[in-house]
Formats: C-alpha cells, structure tokens, sequence
C-alpha cells in the first residue's frame, strides 16, 4: 500500500521482549498519550499497571445482574406461591423458601453469566470484522513472536514525525504508519 494512501489510522513499533514492551507502555503513558495499546502473543503481568488502565467495570455489572436476578427471583417464588396461587400442601407455610433455592440460585448464576459474556463482547467492541491494524503485514507476528505498541491518531498528541521519533527513542524498531 502506498503511503499516501487512505486515512491516518495510527503508527506502531515493535519492541523485543515482554519486559521492553511494559517499559515502552510506562514511557508512552507518562509522555501523555492516552489512545494507545499493546499487543503481545500472550498476556504480559503487569501491563495494565503500565498503560495506566483501571479496573473493568465487568465485575461490577455482572454483581449487579446476580443481584437484580436474585432478588427477582425471589420475588417471583414469592409471589406466586403467596398471592397470586397460595396452597397448603402438608401444612407448609405459603412461602417455604426452601424449596425455591435452587431456581433462584439457578437464575442468578444465569443473569451473572449472561452479563459477563455480552459485557465482554461490549466492552471489548466484539464483534469487529476488520480493523485497521490487518494492513500492517508486520503486525502478523503478533499471535508468535511479535510485541507491539500502536498510538491511534484520534491522540490529540498524535503527529506523525514527532510520534514516529519518540516511538524509535524508547526503542521501537521496525516503526509503520497504519492507513485505514
């Protein structure tokens, strides 16, 4: 592809190692850069630390789900068996919540798993087709061996020579312009 061709989508650089890559991450976050990631073949302990992420708001959403689906649940036992058919059977109150255990508990663990797969899907923009980065014939050592930073040019600190030139100051190499 020619370098003039399409829009500006961001540039990448490739480091050598796990540890070079969470070195590169910390120094591009502390330069201000705040549209970035980094790709590596497998996950990389304390990466998160080094891009300066927060926690996911999965677990929150998906306790929130388990809760929502527990207390109606219970609401619906209840409901059911007290006001709108109410029956004696073996001199049993209206509401034994025994009995009810396992559909609640069934139910709740269904609203928590459900949450936790589309809210991943949400939140990691699941599915995308085609991205950007595919034009990079580089960026196809990222599932073996490769270790990568790319800077997205939505960055309002994105400009192409100076994001080049710091990118190859903190030891990126083979440092690509990607086109959308």
């Amino acid at each position: 592809m020619a370098e003039s061709d399409g829009k500006v989508y961001g540039m990448i650089a490739e480091f050598e190692s796990p540890a070079h890559l969470i070195e590169a991450a910390a120094k591009v976050r502390s330069e201000g850069y705040r549209k970035f990631d980094c790709h590596s073949p497998f996950p990389i302990h304390g990466m998160d630390q080094a891009m300066g992420l927060g926690r996911s708001p999965l677990g929150f959403l998906v306790g929130i789900a388990a809760f929502s689906g527990l207390g109606f649940m219970t609401w619906l036992t209840w409901y059911t068996s007290v006001v709108d058919y109410p029956l004696v059977i073996s001199g049993k109150p209206f509401f034994s919540y025994q009995a009810y255990v396992p559909v609640v508990f069934a139910i709740t663990i269904l609203c928590a798993a459900l949450t936790a797969t589309f809210g991943m899907f949400h939140l990691n923009r699941i599915p995308m087709l085609f991205h950007p980065m595919f034009n990079c014939e580089q960026f196809k050592k990222v599932t073996d061996d490769g270790f990568f930073v790319s800077i997205e040019a939505r960055d309002s600190k994105f400009d192409e020579q100076r994001t080049r030139a710091f990118l190859e100051s903190i030891g990126g190499t083979n440092v690509e312009v990607i086109r959308e």
